[in-house]
């Protein structure tokens, strides 16, 4: 250990005690966590440090998720730690859940002590090595001096540029070793640039293509929410008059309820979005990164676009899946605001004449029941009640899609799910961390009876720290989004869907202290659901539904986009 004097204003400490002063000098509210052998400095030094806020969740992919949730509706960076091992690997879904979207996170992990690395000590695991696909950048900890430099780097490196999870493994004798502490507060990254400045060059070349075109789409993707470029993209979208489709990220980037919008695009996209890409003679990506539930077969994807745009602030994801004509890099809101000081409108009249009939003739629509609680019925419900406003989680199945095409979002971060990765088990934890980081927002959690139990355990902490999460669950019992892919690509195979063991999700909810609702019906699904939302604290609502009800309109893999079932009749 390095002998070091000390001058009055510092303070002679222990690594866990600098990680901890390091976290809140870069304005961290709340850790989401869970201890074990190898981060108890860490878990130590938090009894003496009172501004240290830590919820202990009950899985360490709890942890991550809500970080995740906190991250993504905040745009601050979320924090989790975990301890060496099986504690690290734990959070491996997580951090590729948060790759795959571009979400900022710092993950911190113990390792085993230095002195007996490489000897597969107990809960030894090479979480760098095993992590390294799916960070944006790691960091073994050898020497705690290091250690202000790599919290302030670590943090800058997540939040700059393309957004991403960072992760820091801490031996456990390196957050034992003291240090004379001095906070960091520069940063010198050789051979690392966030943003690029735009170049005024590309953004002039697609506003001549813009004049020139007669039928120009804009797709707006998860980027115009992580560059807080909604403002700006409404202000082009207005001033151009082009009409937008967003992906299922884009979700709230662009308003619902604005002319212009023409609904999500892709898999499951609506008829008008999918029709108009594929009429389009320009298309114009802005965060987007053209991924396959987005373009579907790609030798058929916007076959009548004369010039592809893309707007971006990844150079690698220029051309990576569609051939790109035109590339405008750089942070989307300074792209688009420089594009706003020249922008001109478009000769759109007759295309936004036709994109209209295609909302009439072919809106979003399901047969309604007065004896069952069909689930678009309930998304449907919850968008009126909550006027758009709420802020909703959802995990990943049929009831997501149900969500993007039936939910109305008015606002930039109010969708917060797995897009990329599509985790299961993601949505409620993701909520918690939402309600932390939004404590005067409604926050919704829509869930599968299926995710919900890979996530159930984390009622417990809604209910010791009442965080009022309104937490839905849609009860088909059986692996639904599973199912529809069986039945309509391997001829009503049904194979290993069914759900009907889970448990009495109330009588669940209520073990955990936590007040449970259920509807079977329309009339009581109003009900439940205006109770729960008069209900201070966490409640969990059933509303079970059919079996059988699809998502729709759904483009099969391996066909065009203008190639939907739109219906049960088709």
């Amino acid at each position: 250990m390095t002998n070091e004097t000390t001058t009055p204003s510092e303070e002679y400490i222990t690594g866990s005690e600098v990680l901890l002063r390091g976290l809140l000098q870069e304005g961290v509210e709340c850790v989401f966590g869970y201890p074990g052998g190898n981060v108890l400095y860490i878990y130590d030094a938090m009894v003496h440090q009172p501004d240290f806020k830590h919820i202990l969740t009950r899985h360490e992919q709890g942890a991550i998720h809500a970080a995740d949730g906190y991250a993504r509706s905040t745009g601050k960076v979320g924090v989790c730690i975990a301890t060496s091992g099986p504690g690290a690997t734990n959070l491996v879904t997580g951090i590729a859940t948060a790759y795959m979207d571009s979400v900022p996170l710092v993950i911190i992990t113990g390792n085993v002590s230095t002195n007996v690395m490489g000897t597969d000590a107990f809960q030894e695991a090479d979480i760098i090595s095993i992590t390294m696909p799916i960070t944006k950048h790691s960091y073994m900890v050898r020497d705690v001096h290091d250690l202000p430099r790599i919290i302030h780097e670590a943090f800058y490196i997540a939040n700059t540029g393309r957004k991403g999870p960072v992760l820091i493994d801490i031996p456990k004798d390196v957050t034992n070793q003291r240090m004379a502490y001095r906070p960091a507060d520069t940063v010198r990254l050789r051979g690392y640039h966030g943003a690029p400045e735009p170049n005024p060059a590309e953004m002039d070349a697609l506003l001549q293509a813009i004049a020139e075109a007669r039928k120009p789409v804009i797709i707006a993707g998860g980027g115009v929410v992580y560059a807080n470029s909604s403002q700006e993209l409404i202000k082009f979208v207005h001033t151009t008059r082009i009409p937008v489709a967003t992906t299922l990220l884009g979700l709230g980037g662009f308003p619902s309820d604005d002319e212009m919008w023409l609904g999500m695009l892709g898999h499951h996209g609506v008829y008008a979005a999918n029709m108009a890409v594929q009429n389009a003679d320009l298309l114009i990506s802005i965060g987007s990164r053209f991924d396959d539930r987005v373009t579907m077969k790609l030798d058929g994807f916007a076959p009548l676009a004369k010039r592809i745009a893309h707007i971006d602030i990844d150079p690698a994801e220029i051309g990576k899946n569609v051939k790109t004509d035109l590339a405008c890099i750089g942070d989307i809101k300074n792209v688009l605001a420089y594009a706003n000081t020249k922008a001109q409108a478009a000769q759109t009249g007759t295309w936004l004449e036709q994109l209209q009939e295609y909302k009439v003739q072919h809106p979003l629509r399901y047969t309604d029941s007065d004896t069952v609680i069909k689930p678009q019925y309930v998304l449907e419900m919850i968008s009126e009640t909550t006027q758009g406003e709420a802020i909703i989680t959802t995990d990943v199945g049929q009831h997501q899609m149900w969500t993007a095409q039936f939910y109305r979002f008015k606002h930039p971060r109010s969708l917060i799910t797995s897009g990329g990765l599509g985790t299961m088990g993601f949505g409620f934890p993701a909520a918690i961390g939402a309600k932390v980081g939004n404590p005067d927002r409604l926050v919704v959690s829509i869930n599968g009876d299926g995710g919900m139990q890979m996530c159930a355990q984390e009622m417990a902490i809604c209910a010791i720290h009442q965080i009022p999460v309104k937490i839905v669950v849609l009860n088909n019992q059986v692996l639904g989004m599973v199912k529809q892919q069986q039945e309509l690509m391997y001829e009503r195979r049904y194979s290993q869907i069914d759900l009907s063991g889970s448990p009495d999700f109330v009588k669940l909810a209520e073990a955990y202290g936590i007040k449970g609702l259920r509807a079977t019906n329309k009339d009581e699904a109003s009900k439940v659901w205006l109770e729960a939302l008069q209900t201070t604290g966490p409640v969990l609502v059933e509303f079970v539904i059919p079996t059988n009800e699809n998502v729709y309109p759904m483009v099969l893999a391996g066909t065009p986009l203008d190639q939907m079932i739109l219906g049960y009749d088709e």
